[in-house]
């Protein structure tokens, strides 16, 4: 099965630019209900994945450490901020096996073009939905 038929676009996709500050991801990760989210270049590349873990755990240690305060967060850019892990993405031309695979341990595996520009993702609850129905069906 092609991967297009799970692929939620880009257009459709809340993500961030590398050069968000970390309140302005915060504010975008709040309005969209989002645990994590896509960070980008300016020319759409895909760079890797921030999550609220990620936000926090550094928020915390850089104010326990008196290096932050709460002001700084407008301008500091979330590109500094340590993550513990990315989404790594799969390619257009990627097969189910695949997709499933990044899927287990990712809430969204995003998808990339041969320029490896980020052209949308996959959530893993359509990937279940399917999953489910296919079962049904058997």
């Amino acid at each position: 099965m092609n991967i297009l038929f799970f692929l939620t676009p880009k257009s459709e996709v809340a993500y961030i630019t590398q050069d968000f500050t970390i309140r302005q991801t915060l504010e975008k990760m709040e309005y969209h209900r989002y645990s994590s989210i896509p960070i980008l270049t300016k020319d759409g590349k895909y760079v890797g994945t921030i999550t609220e873990g990620d936000l926090l755990w550094t928020l915390k240690d850089l104010i326990e450490k008196k290096e932050i305060s709460l002001k700084d967060i407008d301008v500091m850019p979330v590109i500094d901020v340590p993550r513990r892990k990315n989404n790594t993405p799969v390619p257009i031309s990627a097969n189910m096996e695949l997709l499933v695979s990044k899927a287990i341990t990712q809430n969204f595996v995003p998808v990339i073009d041969d320029t490896e520009t980020f052209i949308g993702m996959v959530k893993r609850r359509t990937i279940v939905e399917y999953c489910y129905e296919k079962m049904k069906k058997e």
